[in-house]
């Protein structure tokens, strides 16, 4: 594996990363809302408090590694990507700022105020619906590269079927990934009701998700027919994440093994991941930039893969001992603990 190759893959994993901790944060601020406007807060609600309180403010770490690596392995990136990120990027920092912002008012300020919740109930699906435009820009056809100057095609990007195809993906997504969890830590928490409640919201979430899946294949091979020629060619990760799909709803509809079915939910997500990620090299950015055209310098890259891995080394089991003190903590879950 090239140092080129090594790179995108210590970043994408990042990505990945982000991907799923983030989502399940962002869904769970939707839920939230969504229990308090159907009534059912008392049910959920405890639920999904006691997950957000020890782990809302270390969800972005992910995303900030990537975006520091992905500019220090490839700096062409900042080139192409800065001036067209610049709207929807400030977008999702605006968001993000509300989220933040709002969940702190919400549960240390005014306990009652629903205006806050669904500020950050609605922030939850607005973030990963801006976020997605990096990947729908990738495709190609939304930038004009007029010398030195880049232009992002605001009315094209708008009209895009793709464009809205990988919005709509991301959304479900995060629904998706966010119950499975919520239906998981229910049943750790041995809390029937809220467990049934989410039970539902992941078989229902599943649906949309699978639809959107199908159009954004279907949005790709009219937008950019090279790279869904070549994930056809990996065409078995794609249909690896189809049968974890399956495995994971087969689970939560036979209400067994809720902790089994998200961690099918979580290989379904990396095989579809890194399989658009294969087939997406080695473009960055079709047709202006590669993996091995944009790449820093040989040393540097070494440096910062080395610098990376160790951080990577060093966040996962962060993490991790994150959740066992707090999240299956037997007591905390119950919600024994302040």
């Amino acid at each position: 594996m090239s140092i080129e190759q090594l790179g995108i893959t210590v970043l994408w994993s990042f990505l990945y990363g982000y991907l799923i901790i983030g989502s399940i944060d962002f869904g769970a601020g939707f839920y939230a809302y969504y229990g308090r406007l159907i009534g059912k807060e008392s049910i959920i609600g405890p639920v999904i408090s006691r997950y957000l309180s020890p782990v809302w403010e270390v969800t972005n770490v992910f995303l900030v590694f990537f975006f520091v690596g992905i500019v220090g392995f490839f700096p062409e990136t900042a080139y192409y990507y800065g001036t067209a990120l610049l709207i929807p990027g400030s977008i999702a920092l605006v968001l993000l700022s509300i989220r933040g912002s709002f969940y702190a008012f919400a549960n240390y300020g005014v306990k009652k105020n629903t205006f806050y919740l669904l500020a950050y109930g609605a922030t939850g699906l607005f973030i990963p619906a801006s976020l997605s435009t990096v990947f729908t820009i990738s495709e190609g056809g939304f930038l004009d590269v007029r010398g030195h100057e880049v232009v992002l095609l605001m009315e094209e990007l708008f009209y895009s079927a793709y464009s809205w195809a990988v919005v709509l993906l991301a959304m479900s997504s995060v629904l998706f990934i966010s119950s499975t969890f919520l239906a998981f830590y229910a049943a750790r928490a041995k809390d029937g009701n809220a467990l049934e409640l989410m039970r539902r919201f992941a078989l229902w979430g599943g649906i949309p998700t699978i639809i959107s899946s199908l159009f954004v294949f279907i949005a790709l091979r009219n937008h950019n027919l090279e790279h869904f020629q070549r994930a056809l060619d990996v065409w078995w990760m794609f249909g690896l994440s189809l049968l974890s799909f399956a495995i994971a709803v087969g689970l939560i509809w036979k209400q067994r093994s809720y902790g089994a079915a998200f961690v099918m939910v979580m290989l379904q997500f990396a095989f579809a991941f890194y399989g658009y990620g294969q087939s997406h090299l080695p473009y960055l950015l079709y047709p202006y930039l590669t993996v091995y055209g944009g790449v820093t310098n040989p040393a540097m890259g070494r440096a910062l893969v080395l610098v990376f891995i160790a951080g990577f080394a060093l966040l996962v089991p962060s993490i991790i001992l994150l959740l066992r003190l707090f999240l299956f903590n037997a007591r905390y879950v119950k919600g024994e603990l302040a």
